[in-house]
């Protein structure tokens, strides 16, 4: 029995029929496995982004439906960490602008977001006014994120602050409501 063992053994490793996959094998499957990790990441940002939104669609919803209840910025931006679920460390990394928009001069807006950048000093909210009754608003959001593999794929290829963090920018314009 261990005789017919070791002759197949023998047969096995002088075979060379495999060569070829093996090769294929070699340069495809690292192909294949970046490709997994690609879409790993993508549909994890894409999964972040959508909570995002939603917590900024829901904030935004409140606002507009209560124009004359005062808010403060930290009011606001609990609501959208607590609407939005997924964000971590949306406290310490989200920051918000809300801004008068004149709709007949768009171009005037500031298109550049303002984000967190932890490995920095805190900067001082940027744009802040909550508008009146038949007035145009935009809020826009900005949470930093890290990527689940920073080094490969996607997330090599993200714009990194300092901090290693990508941003991610959400934004919502509204009209506020009359009472």
């Amino acid at each position: 029995m261990i005789h017919a063992a070791v002759k197949a053994w023998r047969r096995f490793r002088g075979a060379e029929d495999g060569s070829v996959m093996l090769i294929e094998f070699v340069i495809l499957v690292p192909l294949l496995f970046s490709a997994l990790i690609m879409s790993v990441e993508m549909s994890v940002y894409a999964m972040r982004h959508m909570f995002l939104d939603r917590g900024l669609d829901m904030t935004v919803r409140h606002i507009r439906l209560n124009t004359n209840t005062p808010m403060t910025h930290a009011q606001i931006k609990d609501m959208i960490c607590e609407t939005s679920g997924f964000i971590q460390n949306c406290d310490t990394t989200l920051r918000l602008e809300m801004i008068r928009i004149n709709p007949r001069n768009f171009a005037a807006f500031d298109q550049a977001a303002d984000c967190v950048d932890t490995s920095e000093d805190p900067k001082p909210v940027r744009g802040w006014t909550l508008g009146v009754e038949h007035e145009m608003m935009m809020l826009r959001a900005c949470v930093g994120f890290e990527p689940l593999f920073p080094t490969t794929g996607l997330g090599y290829a993200l714009d990194k602050d300092g901090a290693g963090r990508v941003a991610m920018i959400s934004t919502a314009a509204f009209v506020q409501e009359p009472n």
